[in-house]
């Protein structure tokens, strides 16, 4: 489902050579020899670890000998103060490679502890949150994996992979009958259609689709339309899905909650690298 290790191996080294692309001048100026010790991890909040494995290359690919022990594993809960991982090694090597690393570790958990917020919002009903295809060009394989490290589950992973009929599809085709049928005439995959109205919905219950996105509907017209779909068919709900929100929409039933604001707008998770230089 995700990127294979050469693929995002490419995009740490390309993310390396953005930082350095001419080496670091402020530490190379310095002149400093080889220095062994270590360096710690430090979660500044409590955050869900996500993104250890580019931190990890990131720190080897500058510093081939270093050696990392992880204290806690990708999707756990972590609290402010706590170490999250120990690395052994060059440290002039390590201090190179900490700007990169600490931006994917940050970013990747910042992502997961966001999602975590919403899954515990829904805590105790049916209803899964989902992504979005809303991440950041080339890192969407990274972000998606932080998802499900926070609880969450992915929506498609890109336009290759699942078939979702929005409006600009209906528009061009003329309508939902119109857009469905053709579908079915080139395709055996199951079809996900989005509704904004409630005669939308009945449309697409009628043609049996497979699951019907509810769009920037109001809650009490996600419960009108809840009512009107058979168990059969999916409900998913899109569109001003805050956090405050996605309780009272779970509580309807829907099936599924997506939430761009997962990868888009999640905040950076704050973390620190200390260096033991004695």
């Amino acid at each position: 489902m995700y990127a294979d290790s050469v693929t995002i191996l490419d995009l740490i080294k390309a993310a390396i050579k953005e930082d350095m692309p001419r080496g670091d001048v402020t530490t190379e100026s310095l002149a400093l020899k080889p220095r062994h010790g270590f360096a710690r991890l430090k979660a500044k909040e409590d955050i869900v670890l996500s993104g250890s494995m580019p931190f990890e290359q990131t720190m080897q690919i500058l510093e081939p000998n270093a050696k990392l022990s992880w204290h806690f594993e990708e999707g756990q809960a972590i609290l402010k103060g706590q170490i999250v991982c120990t690395i052994e090694g060059d440290l002039v090597q390590i201090l190179k490679a900490e700007r990169v690393a600490l931006n994917f570790l940050g970013h990747l958990s910042g992502i997961a502890t966001h999602t975590r917020r919403f899954v515990r919002q829904i805590e105790g009903t049916t209803t899964k949150i989902l992504d979005t295809r809303k991440t950041t060009p080339g890192l969407r394989d990274l972000e998606k994996r932080a998802v499900v490290h926070g609880g969450g589950f992915n929506h498609r992973l890109n336009l290759s992979t699942a078939i979702l009929l929005k409006d600009n599809h209906l528009s061009v085709m003329g309508g939902i009958a119109s857009a469905i049928n053709r579908v079915r005439e080139h395709s055996q995959l199951p079809i996900e259609v989005e509704a904004k109205t409630l005669d939308e919905v009945k449309e697409a219950v009628q043609l049996g689709v497979h699951r019907i996105l509810l769009d920037n509907m109001d809650d009490e017209t996600l419960r009108q339309a809840k009512a009107l779909v058979p168990s059969t068919i999916e409900t998913e709900a899109s569109g001003n899905m805050a956090l405050d929100r996605v309780r009272k929409v779970a509580d309807i039933g829907i099936d599924y909650i997506s939430v761009g604001a997962l990868t888009h707008s999640a905040p950076v998770a704050d973390v620190s690298l200390l260096f033991d230089w004695s």
